[in-house]
């Protein structure tokens, strides 16, 4: 089957669920954040075709899984949120050996998948907290390794239920930055007015890809897998809400050992707290607002800046509006 055909198109009614007036703090993993107006949970990525075409042409759109780099301003999002990690859950190994897996599979999920199949080079996944949409959207990764280093071709949906199949040279990759090519031609579409560069998640989101892996041995993957996950609750702050990595490493350094010689550890804005485990993580350690986390996420990039030279980029993406701003 082609990646960039559905199982099966249906034509009748929506099957997903549509809700209205919805916290997004339930569906961030920081815990905090304003209300959407309209969140759906497709039933599949069918489902999410005809759903997005029923949208008018205007209506803003904002995809995400686990909500695992993100935060949500306590004004919260104008139009719709599509959740995908529940619905966008299909895994299985293609005919040229490759895994096909959609955006809604978690990192961990995605890994174990693979261990089972025999199959090594997806171990690094356990350790991103996270869906494999946003992975592809920033080029996620750890333990040196990364996402696009084991993409052959990704599956996204344009806003106007269109599914194409993109390869990684129509995008410029690297460390947690990843957008669409100039030039760069929609398969099946001539229009040149859409070649023009664009970030990856507004005329397009991924929804699935597929995935170039090493013939193994699954019982070397699980214990690879196993000791990720070991290093991981060790030395980050699993115990608190939190979104992961708060900013990207600058080149030949750490973020975290910056934040730490700044001793900026412990510091706290409300009830968002820079991790005393883990310098380059925020928690909430309760009760913490939107505007907390962002509060502290720009005093720490100031006082890094301040005292060391180095400016910090969040690799977190923050959307929506102030709440002084909304209505």
């Amino acid at each position: 089957m082609n990646m960039i055909e559905p199982a099966q198109f249906i034509t009748e009614a929506l099957r997903g669920t549509l809700r209205s007036n919805v916290a997004m703090s339930h569906h961030t993993s920081w815990r905090a954040g304003g209300y959407a107006e309209r969140v759906y949970q497709p039933a599949d990525l069918a489902d999410l075709i005809i759903f997005l075409r029923t949208l008018p042409a205007g209506e803003p759109v904002v995809a995400i899984g686990l909500g695992s780099n993100l935060l949500v301003r306590d004004g919260g999002l104008r139009g719709t949120v599509l959740l995908l990690h529940a619905a966008l859950t299909e895994m299985r190994i293609e005919a040229d050996g490759s895994v096909y897996a959609q955006a809604g599979v978690s990192g961990a999920k995605l890994a174990r998948f693979a261990a089972k199949h025999n199959l090594n080079g997806a171990e690094f996944f356990a350790g991103i907290p996270g869906t494999l949409g946003g992975m592809l959207a920033m080029n996620a990764g750890c333990y040196g390794s990364e996402t696009w280093n084991v993409v052959k071709n990704a599956q996204t949906l344009m806003r106007s239920g269109k599914l194409l199949e993109r390869a990684p040279d129509h995008y410029e990759i690297s460390y947690r930055h990843v957008v669409l090519r100039k030039q760069v031609k929609y398969f099946e579409h001539d229009d040149a007015s859409l070649s023009d560069l664009l970030p990856v998640h507004h005329e397009e989101f991924f929804v699935g890809a597929k995935l170039h892996l090493l013939t193994g041995d699954g019982e070397i993957a699980r214990r690879e897998i196993k000791s990720l996950l070991s290093k991981r609750i060790a030395s980050q702050p699993l115990n608190l809400p939190n979104a992961g990595s708060v900013f990207r490493n600058p080149p030949n350094d750490y973020a975290a050992r910056l934040i730490e010689q700044c001793e900026l550890k412990g510091l706290q804005i409300g009830g968002a707290r820079v991790s005393e485990k883990h310098a380059n993580f925020i928690v909430n350690v309760g009760g913490a607002t939107a505007e907390d986390i962002e509060n502290l996420i720009n005093k720490v990039q100031t006082s890094v800046q301040q005292k060391t030279g180095v400016c910090l980029h969040p690799e977190v993406r923050i959307i929506g509006e102030y709440a002084n701003t909304h209505e």
